[in-house]
């Protein structure tokens, strides 16, 4: 629970109040940081993305996205799918059934996605993606 917690706090730092920002940071992909809606369940959902191109399409290198669920003690983003256009994978946490209601989950790829969660921050706070230097454009307020 711990690293979603975590993870949480770096979201809501990138976004910084917006609902969409591009940054951008100087030898690496720009970085897109979004809600995209809301789960089966209801809960908002965040994606991190950074894009590459190839042939001029706009693939996602990667594209994870996370559960966002507001409990008695803060906030808590749960990686819950993960997409790679360069490698035609696709992967989800959970299923849903037609009302909502979530009807399976794979074990190992949650603890993997979290795991994956914690090294990416890491490496995004490590490139500069949360420096003032970095330069932040906001796509949707």
């Amino acid at each position: 629970m711990e690293t979603y917690l975590e993870c949480a706090k770096l979201l809501n730092e990138l976004l910084a109040g917006a609902r969409a920002v591009r940054i951008t940071v100087r030898g690496y992909l720009p970085l897109s940081v979004e809600e995209i809606g809301t789960s089966g369940d209801g809960h908002r959902l965040v994606s991190l993305c950074q894009y590459g191109e190839q042939n001029g399409d706009l693939m996602r290198d990667c594209d994870l996205v996370f559960l966002v669920t507001e409990l008695s003690d803060g906030v808590a983003a749960e990686p819950v799918s993960f997409r790679n256009d360069y490698l035609g994978l696709s992967q989800e946490v959970y299923r849903y059934d037609e009302t909502g209601r979530r009807t399976h989950v794979v074990p190992t790829l949650k603890q993997d996605l979290a795991k994956f969660a914690e090294s990416w921050f890491a490496n995004l706070k490590d490139q500069g993606f949360f420096d003032l230097t970095a330069v932040r454009e906001i796509l949707s307020p």
